[in-house]
């Protein structure tokens, strides 16, 4: 078939052609900004799940949603080598030069406009020039003052022009404790004002216990909607809804074996569609085609994914994520993975603490470790050795 006409879109956040099974979250969002856009009281989130969910996605979605709804928005995507505070204030700045447009400063956007300018003097983020003189009060160096500030003084500006503010936040695990310490104490300082600015934010599963370390009311302060894979479903609609928009069907097999093939999960339904759109010749797509297709699919995610995420990796970084693999696709008990290795649980806990700060793994509840990435485990099992257990250290 053309492939041209391929309606698959396998791309790290790239929206697919059929946003399929995410209906009541998607509703859930335009709930919250409607909401808060009419000075009612509105519930901020983080989404939770591992890679490939679509997490991103609806992200994207979610700041449309917000656009349409007249709403000044910020995305951004959380570099773990740089302190919020430095990636915050130039979105921030954006958000404040849109409300200056639907009303031009008085008294509360100059001390918005003025409250930034001290906040990115004090935690060195860099701004364009801002005119203003007036210098904000968010300028105490400490951060859960001086963001807390200036989020009520930009919500404040935000609803005197009978709009709202949305942030999105995608990756949060990666904010060091202190920045997510501070900004769960801003947006808590939002949500008792009742002012019209709201979080939607996205993680890796460990990231509602990271907020709960960092204040205990957060667990309170957001909803956390598990995203999963889709349901089967959702999944069929996701791959056969984009083909028959081309006049194209899969057979009901063929359908049934992309789906066990890709256990459901939205990026890889991208993947595999697209190489059964390539292999096929025509309409149908038979069981033939996705067995043929499954191949190239696979071969596709070890070089262009799986690979790359290995190459990351220490030597014994490496050595605990294959012993992990033997235990299958589910967290598996850290004594279970230590003993594999020949190793005690606290000679190993090191190594599992270092692939979870690289986002290759994560904690799901105590004692437990799973794989941020699904099916890495298998790629894991057929690349690499199983593991030789060291002789254990008294």
């Amino acid at each position: 078939m053309k492939a041209t006409h391929n309606p698959y879109n396998p791309g790290a956040g790239v929206p697919p052609r059929e946003l399929a099974g995410r209906d009541e979250l998607i509703e859930s969002a335009r709930v919250a900004v409607i909401r808060a856009k009419d000075g009612r009281p509105a519930k901020s989130s983080i989404m939770l799940g591992l890679r490939g969910v679509g997490k991103t996605v609806l992200l994207n979605a979610f700041e449309a949603i917000a656009e349409e709804h007249g709403c000044q928005t910020a995305l951004l995507e959380i570099d773990p080598d740089k302190p919020l505070a430095q990636q915050l204030a130039p979105q921030l700045q954006h958000i404040l030069h849109r409300l200056d447009r639907l009303k031009k400063a008085g008294a509360d956007l100059q001390k918005a406009f003025g409250s930034l300018r001290a906040f990115a003097t004090m935690f060195k983020a860099t701004v364009a020039d801002i005119d203003f003189s007036l210098a904000g009060p968010a300028a105490t160096g400490d951060l859960s003052i001086d963001l807390t500030e200036l989020f009520v003084a930009i919500a404040d500006s935000a609803k005197k022009r009978d709009t709202a503010v949305v942030l999105l936040i995608d990756e949060i695990q990666y904010v060091q404790k202190g920045d997510l310490s501070a900004l769960i104490m801003a947006l808590h300082k939002i949500s008792q004002r009742q002012l019209p600015l709201l979080l939607f934010g996205a993680g890796l599963p460990q990231l509602a216990k990271l907020a709960g370390d960092a204040k205990s009311y957060a667990e309170r302060l957001f909803d956390y909607p598990p995203i999963g894979p889709l349901t089967r479903e959702g999944a069929k609609l996701a791959l056969a809804g984009p083909a028959e928009r081309e006049g194209v069907k899969y057979s009901a097999d063929a359908l049934d074996y992309v789906i066990e093939q890709t256990g459901g999960y939205p990026f890889f339904l991208q993947v595999w569609g697209s190489h059964c759109w390539e292999t096929a010749a025509k309409s149908p797509v038979t069981l033939a085609d996705a067995r043929k297709a499954s191949v190239a699919a696979t071969a596709a995610l070890d070089e262009g994914i799986f690979k790359v995420r290995l190459a990351r990796l220490t030597e014994r970084q490496r050595s605990y994520a294959r012993a992990m693999a033997e235990f299958g696709p589910e967290p598996v008990n850290s004594s279970d993975v230590a003993n594999a290795l020949g190793l005690t649980l606290s000679q190993a806990a090191p190594i599992r603490d270092e692939l979870i700060k690289k986002g290759m793994a994560y904690s799901p509840e105590r004692g437990l470790i799973g794989f941020t990435v699904p099916k890495f485990d298998d790629y894991m099992r057929r690349t690499s050795p199983a593991p030789k257990p060291a002789k254990k250290k008294a």
